[in-house]
């Protein structure tokens, strides 16, 4: 079977979308991350871009880490194939694309030189990341300028001080920042830390004037589900193709990428990167906030109240989750009863998003396993499903009965022995693990082992502990009662029967 090559591609040999002659383009994106996510939703939005005479936009991929697939990437000449797959508007959907915008790749920590080459170059103009939520992250280091810096903030500052000095800090050698790590105020907390490092480095006072005045250090939201390399599939997969890809990504279709600038600079700012105009779901805003608002109640509010429920009931994964009767009919009463009425957008978007994201939920080509979403539930339920709870006893004057059901279910997911050093929960279908911060668990384990047979005495310990929650959370009117009942329903009932009762099944 051949491999995928550019002179296979510009030949048309390949019936499959691509830039026509895919060209290897000047480098005008410095990207820190080579993974799934960013290959299968930025690169790939570039590369479309490309296609429709948009932009003639060339990327250096550099790995965040010395272990990485920038030498495959450079050995397959910077070619990949983006594999979208999924349910939209009812019906199945499927589009396959070889991505050949990725000019370069290459390890900083072998080549840094190289990677100064590409900050330093007038060309450059736009910065992308995606280095884990882990990875903005303030780590005081020493400057190494002949070496590469260890954490991502201080790779970029070490990099912009080069940009700096070699093209005398204009304000036209400043580059867009455009982070995609999972965290809140992902560009403005980069800029922040970037300039710490320089001020304990003495770095110049000019540098940090130049950082602050003409780079753009911007905050995204990003979503798409990427779960890369379609291992179970790739030898029919290529049979099919007529060639093999052993950096293939695999994704679903859905995709929005918010991006919040100044509404002066924003015009500008998407001109220069209009990837909006090429038909793709990029949205530029001044204030991202409704969008992430949106994001985190809706999707990951909506996985936080069902995957514990649904993983104590037997089942492994979303799709099985939205393919149970009683599971699915818990969902959307949670999802439209109790958290989509208090998204603070327009009625019709709110409803047209949830919609598309019960799509997302059932799509069969996505294998997502819940007992993944369970990690660190703690904290999850408190960002991504308290503040619907508190909207909605605002309106109604009383928790509702879905998600005081979902804060039952999480304590008995958190219901657990310690195993071989391993604090481990137990369900019909054997053993799991629970993973969480240490003091969370200590706190969980102990009122279980206190109060295990008396589920109130359970529940008032626990949500009146506001070391876990951020408040006491018996103060909410009803929550307590109703999530003690449900809690000893499951007990006494099982998961499947106590679900169907909130249901209404």
């Amino acid at each position: 079977m051949s491999l995928l090559t550019r002179e296979r591609l510009s030949s048309g040999a390949l019936d499959v979308a691509h830039t026509a002659g895919a060209p290897v383009l000047p480098v005008t994106i410095l990207q820190v991350g080579d993974g799934n996510f960013l290959r299968g939703f930025v690169d790939w939005m570039v590369d479309v871009a490309n296609g429709q005479g948009l932009m003639t936009a060339g990327v250096a991929v550099a790995q965040p880490l010395d272990q990485g697939i920038a030498g495959l990437l450079k050995g397959q000449e910077g070619l990949y194939t983006v594999l979208l797959r999924g349910i939209e508007q009812g019906r199945e959907v499927e589009a396959r694309r070889v991505v050949s915008c990725v000019s370069d790749a290459l390890n900083p920590y072998a080549d840094w030189e190289r990677m100064l080459g590409h900050a330093t170059s007038p060309a450059l103009r736009f910065f992308v990341s995606n280095t884990t939520e882990a990875g903005i992250a303030d780590a005081e280091e020493p400057y190494t300028p002949g070496a590469c810096q260890t954490s991502f903030p201080a790779k970029v500052a070490a990099l912009l001080h080069a940009r700096y000095k070699a093209l005398g800090g204009t304000a036209e050698s400043g580059l867009v920042f455009l982070p995609c790590e999972l965290i809140e105020a992902n560009g403005t907390n980069l800029k922040r830390i970037v300039l710490a490092h320089a001020k304990r480095w003495g770095l110049e006072a000019g540098f940090a004037a130049w950082v602050e005045q003409h780079n753009h250090f911007l905050n995204t939201l990003v979503d798409r589900i990427v779960p890369g390399y379609p291992r179970d599939e790739a030898a029919a997969l290529a049979a099919k193709w007529g060639y093999e890809d052993p950096l293939a990504v695999a994704g679903e279709p859905f995709h929005v990428w918010v991006i919040e600038a100044p509404a002066a600079l924003a015009p500008k700012l998407a001109d220069e990167f209009p990837l909006h105009k090429a038909g793709l779901n990029v949205v530029w805003t001044d204030d991202l906030q409704p969008y992430r608002t949106r994001k985190v109640r809706i999707l990951n509010g909506a996985h936080t109240a069902s995957a514990l429920a649904a993983y104590g009931a037997g089942l492994d994964t979303v799709k099985s989750m939205m393919d149970d009767p009683t599971v699915s009919a818990y969902l959307n009463r949670v999802m439209f009863d109790e958290i989509v009425p208090f998204v603070p957008l327009p009625e019709a978007e709110r409803q047209q998003y949830a919609a598309t994201i019960m799509e997302r939920f059932g799509n069969p080509y996505i294998r997502h396993e819940l007992i993944s979403i369970a990690l660190n539930s703690v904290s999850k339920w408190q960002v991504r499903v308290l503040p619907s709870l508190k909207d909605f006893v605002a309106k109604h004057g009383e928790a509702p009965s879905g998600l005081s059901f979902s804060l039952a279910a999480l304590l008995r997911f958190y219901q657990g022995e310690t195993v071989n050093g391993a604090y481990t929960g137990t369900r019909d279908a054997g053993p799991y693990p629970i993973q969480d911060n240490a003091a969370v668990i200590a706190t969980l384990s102990a009122a279980w082992a206190t109060h295990g047979k008396d589920p109130k005495a359970l529940v008032d310990t626990v949500l009146a502990d506001a070391a876990l929650w951020g408040e006491d959370l018996t103060r909410i009117p009803g929550l307590a009662h109703r999530t003690a009942h449900h809690l000893a329903t499951i007990l006494g009932k099982g998961m499947k029967v106590a679900m169907a009762e909130v249901a209404g099944t």
